[in-house]
C-alpha cells in the first residue's frame, strides 16, 4: 500500500526542517523499517509550505504501532515548533491524501 498526507511549516523553517531530517535519529530509522515503511519521501512546496509525504507500506501496516511508538512521540515533540500540529498532542497537522493515478512503466508493457 501506498500513503501520502500534507503537513504544513512555520514560515522561515525550512532550512532547519531539511537539516532535521538529514540528521534523522538512527532509531526512529530502525523504527520506521521495523514497521514496514519504505521508499518514504517528503517534498516541500516552498511557496506554500506545505508538505507532502509519501511511502510504501505492507498491507498488514498498523499506523498505531509507529504513531503510539515512544520514539515517535520524541520525534514529533522535537519538531513541534517549527511546524503545524494537532491541537491536543505534538503530531503533525496531518491530512491524508487519496490516491487517484500511478504510472509505473514497468506495468505499462
Amino acid at each position: 500500500m501506498r500513503m501520502a498526507s500534507v503537513m504544513k511549516l512555520f514560515p522561515g523553517c525550512e532550512a532547519e526542517y531539511r537539516r532535521r531530517h538529514d540528521e534523522l535519529w538512527p532509531e526512529l530509522a530502525d523504527h520506521l523499517g521495523n514497521a514496514g515503511i519504505t521508499n518514504y519521501s517528503i517534498f516541500l512546496d516552498t511557496e506554500s509550505l506545505q508538505l507532502f509525504a509519501v511511502f510504501d507500506a505492507p498491507d498488514s501496516f498498523d499506523p498505531e504501532q509507529v504513531r503510539n511508538h515512544p520514539m515517535m512521540q520524541r520525534w514529533w515533540d522535537y519538531m513541534a515548533d517549527i511546524m503545524e500540529t494537532r491541537s491536543d498532542s505534538n503530531e503533525p497537522l496531518q491530512h491524508p491524501l487519496t490516491e487517484v493515478f500511478r504510472f509505473n512503466a514497468r506495468d505499462a508493457d
